[in-house]
């Protein structure tokens, strides 16, 4: 019972000195919130199972990418598009049939780097954002991570310095790697368009489905144990769903064999700071699973 009461007041602590270092100040919360009962279901427990009882999302494998290089004079994308259907850049739909049903698929082998899809992508035309960026934005970082971190689309001042997270919402999102014990340069960081929208909206879905397959290539290359998906529309785009971010956040789910946690933005933080704690509780699960594969 005293190691139970000890590790429940270390994971408080823990809790309060993550939200002070995010400049929360107060909590607006009762004590049977943040205490979790034991008569809560497990995550996994509690999501609707997929086709044959697997908690698997409708993906398909980055090794069936049709690659269509497109070299730096790429036409644009009004013009390409007549003869480059939208299915080219998309993968086939692949399931495994076995005794027990539909399995879902592990990363494929890739014979690639990440340097090599940048190379592929070149001076990109391939849908209509490049006519306003400024730069490309690349995903950066540790090439071999374990922890990888995906969002929608590079911001103002993203598209300026050509990397991802720079800005506010990024120096936020470091924190949040802090946090759990882990430096930024450790792991890897991207997103599902390399190009910034104009004001920021949302990409459309043929920009989104554009771009998409490199990231999926590079998850491939990378092979994280957990990728952190932030904010809505990365979520939706990533795990091919049209559930929102409320309801998936805080569950593991699955992506060829990968861990994925859905988590709001932080720029969504930024605007409402109440939200820090619910991403602290899905950072904690993300720490605990990475921890689950240190050698004692």
């Amino acid at each position: 019972m005293n190691t139970e009461l000890s590790k429940l007041l270390a994971d408080v602590k823990d809790q309060v000195l993550y939200l002070q270092e995010l400049g929360l100040e107060s909590l607006d919360a009762d004590l049977p919130d943040i205490v979790p009962a034991k008569a809560k279901p497990r995550a996994a427990e509690s999501r609707p199972p997929a086709a044959g009882g697997v908690y698997a999302v409708s993906q398909k494998p980055p090794s069936e990418i049709k690659r269509t290089p497109g070299p730096s004079n790429s036409p644009p994308f009004q013009q390409a598009s007549r003869t480059q259907p939208a299915e080219s850049m998309q993968i086939a739909e692949k399931q495994e049939e076995t005794l027990f049903g539909d399995i879902s698929q592990t990363l494929p082998e890739a014979g690639e780097s990440v340097e090599d899809i940048r190379a592929e992508i070149g001076i990109c035309t391939r849908c209509p954002l490049w006519e306003g960026r400024t730069n490309i934005v690349h995903s950066t970082g540790n090439m071999q991570a374990d922890l990888m971190f995906v969002g929608e689309a590079p911001g103002a001042d993203e598209d300026i310095q050509g990397f991802p997270f720079v800005g506010r919402a990024g120096q936020l999102l470091t924190k949040i790697i802090e946090a759990i014990g882990i430096s930024r340069d450790e792991v890897f960081i991207g997103n599902i368009n390399r190009c910034r929208p104009p004001g920021n909206r949302q990409p459309t879905p043929v920009e989104t489905e554009t771009c998409k397959p490199y990231l999926m290539r590079e998850i491939a290359v990378v092979r994280p144990k957990v990728v952190v998906v932030l904010g809505n529309t990365a979520t939706q785009n990533l795990l091919n769903t049209k559930v929102g971010i409320s309801k998936l956040r805080g569950n593991f789910h699955d992506y060829f064999g990968v861990k994925v946690m859905p988590t709001f933005h932080p720029a969504y933080l930024l605007r409402d700071p109440h939200k820090k704690r619910e991403v602290w509780e899905d950072m904690k699960k993300v720490r605990e699973y990475l921890g689950s594969f240190l050698t004692p």
